[in-house]
């Protein structure tokens, strides 16, 4: 039964190597993920995880894989002796397992939902899944202000507010409530893995909980704990 969870972001700026000419305007993300990715791995070294790809539905185990395709040869693997490499891992396996690596934790089983996974098939989805520590990787609207990566749109803050009270609160009622066609058009593609997330069973709590927006992009970091 899960009962521990940590939320993050899966943007490439989380490593370093990516990112050589920013590491510090992009370390407060980097470190916000690596802190709850290692209080994840304190509870438990294998660790179930949830993403959202449209190669979905689709589980990922043992493979290994590189950011390559994001600019640097930068290795990672979703498990310490993986048994095949993946030239294509999507880039929320790639994260996880980076995070993988420097949380400390020996394995990750990556569950892939497709975007337009609807809420009651996501918490259906959650309801069901396995395991002690749940990561779920997913990021906000990518339409905040001036610098946002899509076009600035004045309903991204008052959404990202919103996903963060309800992962502040551990509030599952509000994930569950998240409209996905709004977070469709805000870009906020971790909308279908938060309410996985809403599905898990458990009385919850959350321990660690932030909105970063750098770059005009929402992540949240959040960890639960039953």
């Amino acid at each position: 039964m899960i009962s521990r969870v940590a939320v993050v972001p899966h943007p490439p700026l989380l490593v370093p190597e990516l990112v050589s000419g920013a590491v510090a305007e992009t370390a407060a993300v980097r470190t916000a993920c690596l802190a709850a990715a290692r209080e994840l791995a304190a509870h438990d070294v294998d660790w179930t995880a949830v993403a959202v790809d449209p190669s979905g539905p689709r589980t990922l185990a043992d493979s290994a894989g590189s950011f390559r395709g994001f600019g640097v040869d930068v290795p990672v693997a979703l498990s310490g002796r993986p048994s095949s490499v993946d030239p294509s891992l999507p880039l929320p396996a790639l994260v996880a397992g980076w995070l993988r690596e420097h949380a400390g934790a020996r394995s990750v089983r990556l569950h892939l939902v497709p975007p337009d996974l609807s809420p009651a098939e996501c918490v259906s989805f959650g309801s069901q899944l396995p395991g002690r520590a749940l990561l779920v990787l997913g990021d906000g609207s990518h339409r905040h202000g001036e610098r946002a990566v899509g076009r600035p749109d004045d309903r991204a803050g008052p959404f990202d507010e919103a996903v963060r009270a309800a992962l502040a609160t551990a509030d599952v009622a509000a994930l569950r409530s998240l409209d996905p066609a709004l977070a469709d058009e805000l870009g906020a593609r971790g909308r279908a893995a938060w309410q996985v997330l809403a599905g898990v069973p458990g009385a919850w709590r959350c321990t660690r909980s932030e909105l970063l927006v750098p770059f005009g992009v929402g992540y949240h970091v959040a960890v639960w704990e039953a």
